[in-house]
């Protein structure tokens, strides 16, 4: 029965840590479009989500591949809901944005 517990935490800290990159990634995307050194801050971001990533998995899965597995599913569900979150819609008036700004 803990086994299926500790499965089930990892599993929703592997929710938490992707919701953390992810949006996260989505912050950066939307700041770059205004930013003065757009690299700067995509390094920045980069670095942060991934490091707070890379610990996360390392705490969680505490050397058990199984943990780890179920934590990867987490965060790639994650990822999947806030995809499913952010409407297309803005996605098209983000990039009409940039492309607006390209053209000018």
């Amino acid at each position: 029965m803990d086994d299926i517990l500790h499965m089930g935490y990892s599993f929703i800290a592997g929710l938490i840590i992707g919701a953390i990159f992810f949006f996260g990634l989505w912050i950066t995307v939307k700041k770059i479009a205004r930013a003065k050194m757009p690299a700067l801050i995509f390094m920045v971001s980069l670095f942060c989500r991934i490091s707070v990533a890379l610990i996360g998995f390392y705490f969680i899965s505490m050397g058990s591949w199984k943990k780890m597995l179920i934590c990867l599913l987490g965060f790639v569900t994650a990822r999947w809901l806030i995809m499913l979150r952010i409407p297309l819609n803005e996605l098209n008036q983000a990039e009409r944005k940039k492309e607006a700004g390209n053209e000018a």
